[in-house]
């Protein structure tokens, strides 16, 4: 398979920088892009082994699926499984082994490898957590270091450093208070609470540009089908959610809900929206949003789609509902739904946010919950809206009216945390 030329500049970049990240959407093609470079170093004597890390899924069902497309001068082999069988990986002669990131801390040493790719970059945006301290002491010496990601800032410009560390400690130094006080202002110190200078964005990615890639999504937007997001709303008795809004506790049915917290009120009400909540069984009192859902499936004839759930028993109602279901941990899911044969896959955004190819058993995705993060909610969509989808891409959302889902979604867009929009709901 032949790159198209906005991946062989990625490519090329990737081979001529050491230490380096690629931003770009997904769908743009970053796996294929990182083993067209890995295999030409490999080649060319440049670099002899890799370490791929990155999300169990992505593991076990995207790098072995892409490698012979890209790469098939490279063996590849995969560190998942008991611990007999990641080490049998680590033990072989393969040119790239790729790991879960849930393994860091049992990594062996890593002195046979010369270079590492962070497949989902972001998953290393906590510099102070073990994990990443484990990781960077084994990565000393590791001469070539690349991050693939879609989602460098989704989640707050705060992120960025903990990725950059990882690349190379002197894009964005060594400590993370430093570089809060020179791109940020304290709001709360004691609650480590900052809000980005009006010229930090701008000055981070100067800062950083050396050794970054970005592709636009302009660049290969003409790749793209067409994606429309809809909103479906409906409604419900209020009684209930309100008395959670004013007082943290509300009682539904026989059974009485209580949130200690408000960030535990703010999830209750987002359960309650949906027509149920946790007490800590799960109790329902109307069935409004899985209705609405039944009424869409009907409209859209029963076309093949990806359903998105946020809790335990959303999950469950759907099975209840619809016992021919689907999840990804059913036996060949992902080959089912991309032959077609799979009208109803049902995902969490956690599980269908990492590098899952599913655009081409449907394109239809409907949220019967709204995920806390853009990047979540991002890459879930990116799942079916990528390149090689042939037909457009319609995203459902599912929002009751005049509660905590509309600000749910417009937090999205603006990134705010959830103390925030707790504090916001309270308020309103």
């Amino acid at each position: 398979m032949q790159l198209r030329p906005y991946q062989e500049q990625a490519a090329d970049f990737l081979f001529a920088t050491d230490r380096a990240m690629i931003l770009a959407a997904v769908g743009a093609g970053k796996t294929a892009i990182t083993l067209s470079a890995m295999q030409d170093m490999v080649r060319q004597g440049i670099a002899r082994r890799w370490l791929v890390l990155a999300p169990k899924r992505v593991c076990t069902d995207v790098w072995p699926v892409e490698a012979p497309k890209w790469a098939p001068g490279l063996t590849l082999a995969v560190a998942v499984g008991t611990p007999a069988q990641r080490a049998a990986a680590f033990a072989s002669k393969a040119d790239v082994v790729v790991a879960n990131y849930d393994t860091i801390q049992t990594l062996p040493s890593l002195d046979g490898f010369d270079g590492v790719v962070f497949d989902e970059l972001t998953r290393l945006k906590n510099p102070s957590g073990a994990r990443f301290k484990d990781l960077f002491k084994k990565l000393d010496g590791m001469k070539f270091r690349w991050g693939l990601t879609g989602s460098f800032t989704s989640n707050g410009l705060e992120d960025v450093f903990g990725q950059c560390k990882v690349i190379d400690v002197d894009l964005l130094g060594r400590s993370k208070g430093a570089f809060l006080q020179t791109w940020f202002i304290p709001i709360s110190r004691e609650f480590g609470q900052w809000v980005a200078r009006p010229s930090a964005l701008a000055g981070i990615m100067a800062k950083i540009k050396p050794a970054t890639f970005v592709l636009d999504a302009g660049e290969y937007s003409d790749k793209l089908p067409p994606l429309n997001v809809v909103e479906v709303k409906s409604t419900m008795d209020m009684k209930a959610y309100d008395k959670m809004k004013r007082d943290y506790v509300a009682q539904v049915g026989t059974e009485t809900v209580t949130a200690l917290t408000a960030a535990a009120m703010t999830s209750k009400l987002q359960q309650l929206a949906g027509g149920w909540a946790y007490s800590p069984a799960p109790v329902w009192f109307s069935s409004h949003r899985f209705d609405r859902l039944e009424e869409l499936l009907a409209e859209n004839q029963r076309a093949n789609t990806l359903v998105v759930y946020n809790y335990r028993e959303e999950l469950a109602e759907l099975k209840r509902r619809y016992p021919h279901a689907v999840t990804l941990d059913d036996a060949d899911a992902i080959k089912r739904w991309n032959d077609g044969k799979i009208e109803m896959l049902l995902v969490h955004p956690k599980s269908a946010g990492h590098g899952l190819n599913l655009q081409h058993g449907g394109s239809h995705i409907v949220f019967v919950s709204l995920p806390w993060s853009l990047e979540l909610f991002e890459q879930t969509v990116g799942r079916l809206h990528r390149s090689g989808q042939k037909h457009p891409v319609w995203a459902y959302v599912l929002m009751t009216e005049k509660t905590i889902d509309e600000r749910i979604w417009q937090s999205l867009h603006d990134k705010r945390s959830l103390s925030q929009l707790a504090t916001e709901e309270l308020a309103a």
